[in-house]
């Protein structure tokens, strides 16, 4: 029997790569408001959003806009009907800095036809010299365990944040000062400093502008208060307290978990959708759907040998594909992949990560969607539908094909994953 390690997600952006911040430029705004992002989008070859009054909210840091451009309608699946393969990527921490990658992995979605969802860190739309702002539960005023960001680094955060919510892709949060293991940790928060930091998460969005002195700058076309309906606790810690508190305050899903490849459910009216286990190519143990599990087995979460480089990149790439095909040939659960924006060991896990998009993406019967779209399709469906595939094991497909085992009466009961060790932490 494989030996399955978990290891618990580490810091999001390293403190260093919250100094990389400063000095990402990017000109004063010009022109007005309305449709946000419509020359930008034009530029870039992105349909601009349908014309629409634009209603500021508080500082004119965020407007409405009207729906969300490019969200596919949500159809439950007819009987018998075999489901899609869903393919989230996410990623944590999310913001534009020297390295560009939150725009370049844009680009890799558009070409891919994709959409992901974005986690962004609170604190990355609060300046230095503003840091005193941030309160963090059970820590002094201004403290942050990534760092703060610039005027300059906001500026293209911001850029970025707009151009992916017009491209039908979701701003969740990862929250703000990315505090782990004991000592004032998330995992200690309760649920009442949950909502505080949560809170926070939300007005340096909706304040961006008067904190960065940007009052001509074009707003965010998006309501975060509405917009805001899921997260991944930092480390995966927190998760009991935090869940509590994003039921209470509406959210949909939380991704702060860790599970086999099998099909979500909800916990009390919130969809669990967890991180994932894949096979280490090579090696006899699973780890999770992140490039930084695979940085932590492969080099300890340091610089490894130049030489071993390229092998460590392949191998996260063949891990994920091997969970793909193990999904997509078997039980179809949604395959859930987690990231950041980093380029640890010379960036092999980025060049994975696109890889990965660019194989799977534009298979048949596979939409690379937000765990928005993914919350949206499991709505959607007949629960009696969704109880019967939660019947099937990890790579597991009906015995007698799909049309045979969704149109069947009531579903039996889970048999579970043979073999599969209970979580640890």
């Amino acid at each position: 029997m494989a030996v399955t390690q978990r290891i618990a997600v580490g810091v999001t952006l390293a403190a260093t790569c919250a100094a990389a911040l400063a000095g990402c430029g990017i000109g004063e705004p010009t022109g007005t408001v309305g449709p946000p992002g419509a020359k930008k989008a034009e530029k870039e070859g992105v349909p601009a959003p349908p014309k629409a009054a634009v209603r500021l909210i508080g500082d004119g840091s965020t407007a409405y806009t009207g729906a969300q451009p490019h969200l596919p309608r949500a159809e439950r699946l007819k009987p018998g009907q075999k489901p899609p393969q869903f393919v989230v990527f996410s990623w944590d921490g999310a913001g534009e800095d020297g390295q560009r990658l939150f725009s370049h992995f844009r680009k890799v979605a558009r070409d891919n036809d994709a959409t992901m969802t974005y986690f962004l860190s609170g604190v990355y739309m609060l300046p230095e010299e503003k840091r005193d702002l941030y309160r963090p539960p059970q820590h002094s005023p201004g403290r942050s365990d990534i760092g703060f960001n610039d005027v300059r680094g906001i500026k293209d955060t911001v850029d970025q944040l707009r151009g992916a919510w017009l491209e039908g892709n979701e701003i969740g949060t990862h929250f703000n000062g990315h505090f782990c293991g004991p000592g004032g940790g998330v995992g200690e928060w309760s649920v009442k400093e949950w909502k505080s930091e949560i809170a926070q998460a939300k007005s340096f969005v909706k304040a961006w502008k008067t904190n960065t002195g940007s009052g001509r700058a074009e707003p965010l076309p998006f309501d975060y208060d509405k917009e805001l309906i899921g997260a991944r606790t930092p480390c995966l810690e927190g998760q009991t307290n935090f869940k509590q508190a994003a039921r209470e305050l509406g959210f949909r899903y939380d991704t702060s978990g860790v599970k086999d490849q099998v099909w979500p459910e909800k916990d009390d009216g919130l969809w669990d959708l967890s991180m994932q286990l894949v096979p280490v190519p090579g090696r006899d143990f699973e780890t999770l759907t992140m490039d930084y599990n695979f940085y932590v087995n492969q080099s300890g979460a340091r610089a490894g040998a130049e030489g071993r480089r390229e092998h460590w990149g392949d191998q996260f790439r063949d891990g994920l594909l091997a969970g793909f095909e193990r999904a997509y040939e078997g039980n179809r659960a949604p395959l859930i992949i987690g990231n950041h924006f980093e380029s640890w060991n010379g960036g092999v896990y980025m060049r994975a990560v696109e890889e990965t998009i660019e194989a799977v993406c534009g298979k048949a019967e596979v939409r690379c969607v937000s765990f928005r779209q993914l919350a949206d399709w499991l709505d959607a469906q007949d629960p009696k539908v969704l109880d019967r595939l939660r019947t099937l094991g990890v790579g597991q497909s009906p015995k007698k094909g799909w049309k045979n085992f969704l149109s069947a009466g009531p579903a039996p009961a889970p048999k579970g994953v043979p073999g599969a060790p209970a979580a640890k932490r």
